[in-house]
């Protein structure tokens, strides 16, 4: 029978046994403890996934760039190769028409020029442009002198004759143009 039914008063606990029943038990932290350390130890296996992943992205994007670049290099002068074909082309034409007997000098040079022609289009499409300074001021940014004349028509540093043209592409010299440039005639002022 329980006290309620006797009338006798329950034993009253001490309000310190209530408050040791509200502290965790040994057991019950160690359990608490382990599970704090397993998802410790699933977040950092998913880091160190993670890190793999992005470790092996990383590489993968590297390859990918070096192949890129190494095709770029190898492969970037297809486009203007492939129009020097028709150039090359021509050039055979012209061979094989220079080596016939009933050849005429007019249609060789004819020949000669239209093949020219289609180089300089191809160069320009690719931008290459020539420099060709006959009678500007002479610029040793552009022009290589080889020599100084003198020149009662042309102005003194000027260039007088121009003996190879120079090519630029873009903005950017390839080659500097060969001239001969004018200084004032001897016994002149």
């Amino acid at each position: 029978m329980t006290s309620e039914m006797t009338g006798t008063p329950a034993p009253q606990q001490p309000a310190d046994d209530t408050a040791a029943d509200a502290l965790p038990t040994p057991e019950a932290e160690l359990d608490s403890c382990k599970a704090q350390l397993e998802d410790a130890l699933a977040q950092l296996a998913a880091a160190r996934e993670g890190q793999l992943r992005a470790v092996a992205d990383l590489d993968n994007v590297r390859k990918r760039a070096e192949r890129e670049v190494g095709n770029a290099t190898r492969y970037g002068s297809e486009k203007l190769l492939g129009e020097l074909l028709g150039v090359a082309d021509s050039l055979d034409l012209g061979l094989a028409a220079a080596a016939k007997a009933d050849v005429h000098a007019s249609s060789l040079a004819e020949g000669m020029q239209l093949t020219y022609k289609q180089l300089l289009s191809v160069l320009e499409k690719n931008g290459v442009k020539p420099v060709d300074p006959a009678g500007e001021v002479f610029n040793p940014d552009l022009h290589e002198a080889v020599s100084m004349l003198p020149s009662a028509e042309v102005a003194p540093n000027h260039v007088l004759n121009v003996m190879q043209k120079g090519y630029r592409l873009h903005d950017r010299l390839l080659r500097p143009a060969m001239v001969i440039v004018a200084r004032a005639p001897d016994g002149g002022s």
